[in-house]
């Protein structure tokens, strides 16, 4: 079965399956984790999560993008470390790609013509 996800097209290329994420957004365009299930009330197609970031030129999770604590008193900064391990944990931050999706490019394509 085919899918047709769109990409930005500033995205790096997907990485080889188990190599470290490069932010490619395939794997979260293609369907939502099981935390992107529950944001974004969806099983298939993109999760509503996912976020493109201009600065580092690739796609970061939305539920780890959060502000920086700064001058947040201690007592109120570890509930926000609490939803960042959980939120890691569950999309599997650091495992490596666990894509096993091929990406064609449409502009190849289109090129060949």
């Amino acid at each position: 079965m085919h899918q047709i996800i769109h990409i930005h097209p500033e995205a790096p290329p997907k990485p080889a399956q188990g190599a470290p994420c490069n932010g490619c957004g395939v794997c979260c365009l293609a369907e939502p984790c099981p935390v992107g299930v529950i944001v974004s009330r969806r099983r298939h197609g993109a999760c509503e999560a996912l976020v493109w970031s201009d600065e580092a030129g690739c796609y970061r999770c939305g539920l780890l993008v959060v502000e920086a604590a700064g001058d947040m008193a201690w007592w109120r900064r570890w509930p926000r470390a609490l939803w960042l391990r959980w939120a890691r944990r569950m999309i599997s931050a650091g495992s490596g790609c666990d894509a096993s999706l091929e990406v064609a490019s449409t502009r190849a394509a289109s090129s060949e013509d």
